[in-house]
């Protein structure tokens, strides 16, 4: 009869139109991936006596099944709006239990772990206090309150030029309250293993020229301002086209690289006024010149750095965050990493853009963005619902003409019963 096929029609249509409105509803939902009613025929479990002479009866919902497509990558400018840029799931944590998601939107909770809008921590490998990313294991990524550790100065590159045409002081011996002593001075700040700063001051003193080989000696003499040199701390030879063709140290002896040489701040093994240990820098001159124009620095650079705070971070492609502190130095702090699936279909839906593996979908393949079948990532942006409402909307349509149709199958199969009836 009748009946039984065009309620089966009804129930298939009024699945479609759940499904079609569940998209439409979901058009503005981050990370959202339309869904698609599929059905199949229904027939008796008899043996029919004849192929030809079997009748259908009706339809049923054999899967709704999603599409795992691209959405639209929009940029928000938000350091924890987070898009994926291709596949993949983020993959997410709620007090043990994982699942995953496509919804980039994070935050920071009041313990600094990276969370979702539900309080789902996510995770990704950690970062040791140097910026070594450990990929042992996946963690509950956490952005660092605490300050980054000082680093003591260890090198200073002098990059400058030595007049050629400066006489030899003649006051005799060198002092660094006399300018008259020296030719040259210039200072750059150093960092001590506190971050403390340590003034280091450096003067250069024109010696003699050899006849023979026209090279010219200039003495060097480094300290701080609580530690005034009075002897050199070294020496530069250059010779008579201005190149500098060695140095030496304290002692003398040739200098390691024919431009270094070492400057001890405090007692060897001991401390520094404030505490910190003392410092033995190298002073690096490579690429300086004396040519007969005015002394001066082209290149005065430091490797150490004070500690500071974290003032913002950012997020690269390959899920690597990246924090910046107020000392002006970069470190990483975690990488995100992403989870795919052989069939992405066979995941539950829990709803709150949330996933969960299940047998049909196979296990997750956990790597970082860009590695293998991994999508990228795109900092300080979303991924939009991929829900074409234009499309939905002919669909919508469409599954309200198959509703209406079905409705017809019962109200004719009626009218039938009703002749009948009148016999």
């Amino acid at each position: 009869m009748g009946y039984q096929q065009g309620l089966s029609g009804l129930a298939a249509a009024s699945n479609d139109l759940d499904v079609i409105g569940n998209n439409i509803a979901n058009a503005n939902t981050v990370g959202f991936k339309e869904s698609t009613a599929q059905f199949a025929d229904i027939y008796a479990n008899t043996i029919a006596t004849s192929v030809g002479n079997q009748i259908g009866l009706g339809a049923s919902l054999q899967t709704v099944q999603q599409d795992f497509s691209q959405g639209t990558i929009n940029t928000t400018g938000q350091a924890l709006n987070v898009a994926i840029n291709g596949n993949g799931f983020f993959q997410m944590s709620n007090n043990g239990t994982i699942t995953y998601s496509r919804n980039g939107v994070f935050q920071l909770d009041k313990n600094g772990y990276i969370t979702d809008a539900s309080g789902n921590d996510l995770m990704g490998y950690a970062a040791d206090s140097t910026g070594v990313v450990n990929t042992a294991q996946t963690v509950a990524l956490k952005v660092p309150t605490t300050n980054i550790a000082p680093k003591t100065t260890q090198n200073i590159t002098a990059q400058l030029n030595l007049n050629a045409q400066d006489t030899t002081p003649t006051t005799t011996p060198f002092n660094a309250s006399d300018s008259t002593s020296y030719n040259y001075s210039t200072s750059i700040t150093g960092y001590d293993s506190l971050g403390g700063t340590q003034t280091i001051n450096m003067y250069f003193v024109k010696g003699a020229t050899d006849a023979s080989t026209g090279q010219t000696t200039w003495s060097v003499y480094a300290g701080t301002p609580t530690q005034v040199p009075t002897s050199p701390t070294g020496t530069l030879v250059y010779d008579s086209s201005g190149n500098l063709v060695s140095s030496t140290d304290a002692s003398g002896t040739q200098a390691a690289g024919s431009s270094q040489m070492t400057l001890q701040i405090g007692t060897a093994g001991g401390t520094l006024s404030d505490g910190a240990a003392s410092m033995a820098v190298n002073l690096n001159f490579k690429g300086s010149t004396q040519y007969g124009s005015s002394d001066g620095v082209n290149n005065l650079t430091e490797d150490g750095y004070a500690s500071g705070t974290l003032s913002n971070f950012s997020i690269g492609a390959d899920g690597t965050i990246t924090g910046t502190y107020s000392n002006h130095q970069t470190m990483v702090l975690g990488q995100i990493v992403l989870a795919n699936f052989n069939n992405p279909n066979g995941l539950v839906n829990l709803g709150g853009n949330q996933f969960q593996q299940t047998n049909e979908s196979g296990v997750a393949q956990i790597s970082t963005p860009g590695s293998t079948n991994h999508g990228n990532l795109t900092g300080g942006a979303l991924e939009s619902s991929n829900v074409d409402l234009t499309n939905q909307l002919v669909d919508l349509i469409t599954a309200q003409r198959n509703y209406q149709a079905n409705a017809q199958t019962i109200k004719t199969q009626q009218t039938v019963d009703q002749t009948l009836l009148q016999m």
